[in-house]
């Protein structure tokens, strides 16, 4: 069994970046909604307690509260921001509002050698970002740290192993936060790092063995990170009871199945079940401009095909599904499942109807730690690397009606883009990578002809995990390189655009 710390989630937009900086300190944690049960956090019998930051104030008339009986749990406790508010209060320490926000960067200034300001500079760079302050400590308090804005940064409990920090640690803007998490995970808290991709394939290929017993599971394969991880982990465990259902759209990217194919060579034995329905699909869309219309009608589509492909398999138990662990926190999140920007298209619809039960081999990771899985299990660098592609494919990159003839201009467009990224080493550079076909045609000039024909635009953005994303800022002179060809080799695209929108204001795909 792991050594694991639970966080207490009050709904700071920064909750899933604490994890992933336990995590990646080879420390498994869990995120859990602020008003967990004594009972439930006993239950899971963490080693340490995590109270995350949180848009509300301690004063406010709704604000979130944990069960008071993590006080005299008697584990390590590290309150951050509200947290740390959460704890002054319990305490008897006077909360206030700050004279002065503190949003941004800011200078901390330590002043003991606590052990959770081991091996840390007195003087380091943080990030603030609060309206509240610490004004005034019990006896029972100690300050360990201060900033020109307040004088409480960091204290901790003289006797309890409670500590509190005003700032952000998980944000690679606070320089010292990654030595102040590691110090208190494994100086004051006494952790061991035992979570591992190895670790967690071995334990996995246990688990799936001992609920999956003889049945034969039944995957949806797109060729993507998620699903290619699952069906190497899934086929470790259960060699050829393992059935990929791979499903061609019409709007795969180019030569996809062949490509998935290659990427699988080295499992001679995994037999692919390949569906080609890009006929189906793309009359249904025929007619069809609205971009959430196109998602239904292709989800719908999806899971009519994936089922009917399914029932071939009679003797399968299972449907595997590559939920991932941020899913399964949106669905017990501190405000609850979020407002949907736009559906997406899974095979989720499909075990109640198909009466086949469910396994999620990868719902205990985040996407970093999938693709370190990937690794692990010798799946192809160019597969564990692969960019996110959405669930209704090409189909939300052409902008307008999608039919054969588009979806070919700009399987060959977005081609062209990967390939000369892959040339010249800079597809790791970018988080996500790929061209948008626009219904606007554009006057032009090749050789002595005028021509009229369509609007390339290329995106390239970096981003963690998709809910926000900056461009990326590739060199002009490879932009330039890259229209040149799109515009010599893909006739019916004249013009090349470089979309260099943020998100938020804009999303990252177009529709």
């Amino acid at each position: 069994m792991h050594n694991t710390v639970l966080i207490l989630d009050f709904g700071s937009q920064y909750t899933q970046l604490i994890a992933r900086r336990i995590r990646e300190a080879g420390v498994y944690c869990e995120i859990h909604p602020f008003n967990i049960s004594i009972e439930q956090i006993k239950s899971l019998d963490p080693k340490a307690l995590i109270l995350s930051g949180s848009p509300f104030s301690v004063s406010d008339q709704n604000a979130p509260k944990p069960s008071p009986a993590i006080w005299e749990s008697g584990l390590p406790i590290l309150g951050i921001c509200y947290g740390m508010q959460l704890i002054a209060e319990h305490f008897k320490a006077k909360v206030a509002p700050a004279a002065k926000r503190e949003y941004g960067r800011a200078e901390l200034l330590v002043k003991s050698d606590s052990p959770l300001f081991k091996g840390i500079q007195q003087h380091s760079q943080i990030w603030m970002s609060h309206a509240d302050r610490v004004e005034e400590l019990p006896e029972t308090l100690e300050v360990l740290a201060a900033t020109s804005n307040s004088d409480h940064a960091a204290f901790k409990h003289r006797k309890l192993p409670i500590y509190a920090l005003q700032f952000h640690p998980e944000v690679h803007h606070s320089l010292c936060g990654e030595q102040i998490l590691t110090n208190f995970l494994f100086d004051i808290a006494k952790l061991t790092a035992d979570w591992t991709a190895g670790s967690f394939i071995s334990e996995s290929i246990s688990r799936i063995r001992e609920l999956v017993g003889n049945d034969r599971v039944i995957l949806g394969l797109s060729g993507g990170v998620d699903s290619s991880v699952a069906a190497a982990l899934l086929y470790q465990a259960i060699g050829e009871r393992l059935i990929p259902i791979f499903v061609d759209t019409g709007m795969m990217r180019f030569e996809e199945a062949n490509r998935v194919k290659e990427m699988f060579k080295a499992y001679s034995s995994l037999k692919i079940d390949f569906v080609d329905a890009s006929s189906l699909f793309l009359s249904r869309l025929q007619g069809i401009v609205d971009p959430e219309d196109k998602r239904k009608i292709i989800g719908a589509t999806f899971i009519e095909v994936f089922e009917a492909e399914a029932a071939k398999f009679p003797d399968a138990g299972f449907l595997a599904q590559g939920t991932l662990y941020p899913d399964v926190i949106e669905s017990v999140s501190f405000a609850g499942p979020s407002v949907t920007i736009k559906s997406h298209h899974n095979v989720g619809g499909l075990p109640k109807r198909m009466k086949l039960k469910l396994i999620e081999p990868l719902r205990e990771l985040f996407k970093d730690e999938v693709r370190k899985v990937g690794v692990a299990l010798n799946l192809p660098q160019e597969l564990v690397k692969r960019h996110p592609f959405p669930g209704p494919g090409l189909a939300v990159r052409i902008l307008g009606e999608v039919d054969e003839a588009q979806v070919k201009l700009l399987q060959l467009a977005d081609e062209i883009f990967i390939s000369e990224l892959h040339k010249h080493q800079l597809y790791d550079s970018t988080w996500q990578a790929f061209a948008v076909l626009l219904p606007i045609n554009s006057v032009g000039v090749m050789g002595d002809e005028r021509t009229y024909e369509q609007v390339c635009a290329l995106r390239a953005v970096n981003s963690v995990d998709g809910m926000t994303a900056e461009v990326t800022e590739l060199p002009f002179d490879f932009l330039k390189q890259v229209a040149n060809r799109i515009c010599n080799e893909v006739k019916g695209i004249s013009r090349v655009v470089y979309d260099i929108s943020s998100k938020p204001p804009a999303t990252i795909e177009w529709e």
